[in-house]
Formats: structure tokens, sequence, C-alpha cells
């Protein structure tokens, strides 16, 4: 592995129809903003997008049926899904379970690709993201995890699983505004 970086975004391109989703869904709208940013300061710096996402088991599904009918039919997420499809350029990965690690073909991407390090983006912080950052600590990937660039389904539970991930899987945890992709990029 090299000192190479990928950012990836776990879950964005989501239903949110699911019972009690409102919460999250304002939560993602919020951190949409700065995964978007993100991914653009990403192109710029030519660092690897790769999109880690649910199938919602339609297993005979490809990524790009999934992302139509997302951008589709879907009041929940379909802003953010158009806001944030993914280009011809990124990658985009399947997983059926919480980690995007477990059972995907990322362990074989990100070493291919020279990744040490990951910034981890999505929803939802408690879950997908704490389950991927896990993952990514146990391989020894760096990590940052830019706080206001996920979303959880509550403020408490969003920052329980930020502390697990800065004092248990070293994940640096500033914000986009206090810490640019750039910047981290440059602390290899």
């Amino acid at each position: 592995m090299t000192d190479k970086a990928a950012l990836l975004i776990i879950d964005m391109l989501n239903r949110f129809d699911f019972e009690d989703a409102r919460p999250l869904v304002q939560a993602a709208q919020a951190a949409a903003d700065a995964v978007e940013r993100l991914r653009d300061e990403a192109y710029a710096a030519d660092v690897p997008v790769i999109y880690v996402n649910d199938n919602y088991a339609q297993w005979q599904s490809t990524p790009e049926q999934l992302i139509d009918e997302l951008i589709g039919d879907n009041p929940q997420g379909g802003e953010i899904a158009k806001r944030l499809a993914p280009s011809e350029r990124d990658y985009f990965v399947i997983k059926p379970e919480f980690s995007g690690f477990y059972a995907t073909n990322l362990p074989a991407i990100l070493p291919r690709l020279g990744v040490s390090r990951l910034i981890l983006t999505g929803v939802a912080a408690d879950i997908c993201v704490l389950f991927t950052a896990a993952d990514a600590h146990m391989r020894e990937y760096d990590l940052w995890v830019p706080q206001d660039a996920i979303a959880g389904v509550s403020p408490e539970r969003t920052a329980w699983a930020i502390d697990i991930m800065r004092d248990t899987l070293s994940a640096e945890v500033a914000s986009t505004d206090t810490l640019a992709l750039a910047d981290w990029i440059a602390r290899a």
C-alpha cells in the first residue's frame, strides 16, 4: 500500500423508506453538502471516489438500475441521490450487510488502487459507517471521518459513534470546515 487516499460514500444513495426515517433524512440532507464538497475535492486531487451501497435486496440489479430507481420515485432520498449520483469515473461497491468490507470486493479494490487512507462519509453513523470504520481499522487503514459528512438517526447516536471512531478506531473526526481534503492528504 502507498499513502494514497480514497473517499468512501456509504449508503447516501438510499430510499430512506423505513419507519422513523425522517430524522435520518434530515441529517443526510445536511451531510450531503459536505459529501458533495469532498467528492469535488477528491476529483480535483485525483483521489478515487468509491460508493459503497446497500442494494436493498435487489440481487439482480446493476448499479445503474439501482441508482435510476433511487433517483426516480423516491420522495425521501431522491434529491440526495440526484445530487450525489456517481460519475463514470467512480467505483460502485454493493454491500450485503453493514460493513463495506464484509462480502464485497472493496478489500480487493483498495490495494489495487494503492490506497492506505480512507475518508468515510455517509449513513448511518452508528451502523454502516461505524462498522466500515471498524473493519478498515482492523485492516490498518488511516481514517478520517468528517463529522459533518456523516448522518445518524439522532445527534446522540451520531456523537456516540464519533466517540468510538475517534477514541477506539483512531479516526480523525474533524469537520470539513476545519480540515480540507488536501490538508489531510498532505499529512501522510
